[in-house]
């Protein structure tokens, strides 16, 4: 059996997507879920209440203490759903090729520091932008430049950015837990 941990900061619902997609899979676990936000809607919601759920400061991100908790748990795979922190090189290294990121943009445009969500629609748009979409990707220690995974394209014919955000976040909740169950290879 396979295990996934989740991150997030926000309000859950790209984990409530993936949990809602492994319920009933045999061959995948989701063992812990873990939020560096104490204030997250994702906390509040009630399909999240069935798993494990732990808060993490981002001084026990970056001070080697999260690092231990992973690797007691020994992930087969990290899977970063709205987790707005940049992953420390520490954690990176232990885990290769195990941590895998979703962004609402299609890499390299439009990532790095400060590039999330709304955010990111809004500079599409001001750039006139024909198509947008999302990217998911491994996570290298600099901000979105690991290698693609997969990527969606969608046509930006809006000048609402958060008509786009949900747009993308559609596509993003369709594919994301397809592309997580080919990285396991389940």
């Amino acid at each position: 059996m396979k295990n996934i941990v989740l991150l997030a900061s926000g309000g859950g619902s790209s984990v409530e997507n993936i949990l809602r997609f492994f319920i009933d899979d045999k061959k995948v676990i989701i063992s812990n879920i873990f939020c560096n936000n104490p204030k997250a809607a994702l906390l509040q919601r009630r399909f999240i209440k069935n798993y494990k759920v732990s808060i993490i400061s981002n001084s026990q991100l970056n001070n080697g203490i999260f690092l231990k908790e992973l690797l007691k748990i020994d992930p087969d795979l990290i899977v970063l759903a709205g987790f707005l922190q940049k992953i420390p090189k520490k954690i990176v290294e232990k885990f290769p090729d195990k941590i895998i990121n979703i962004h609402p943009s299609l890499l390299p445009k439009y990532g790095g520091k400060g590039m999330y969500g709304l955010n990111v629609h809004r500079e599409v748009i001001k750039n006139n932008e024909k198509k947008s979409g999302f990217t998911i990707h491994y996570v290298n220690d600099h901000y979105d430049k690991g290698s693609i995974i997969f990527q969606k394209s969608v046509p930006v014919d809006t000048f609402n950015a958060l008509e786009l955000s949900k747009k993308i976040l559609t596509q993003e909740h369709k594919y994301y837990p397809q592309i997580i169950k080919q990285v396991l290879n389940v």
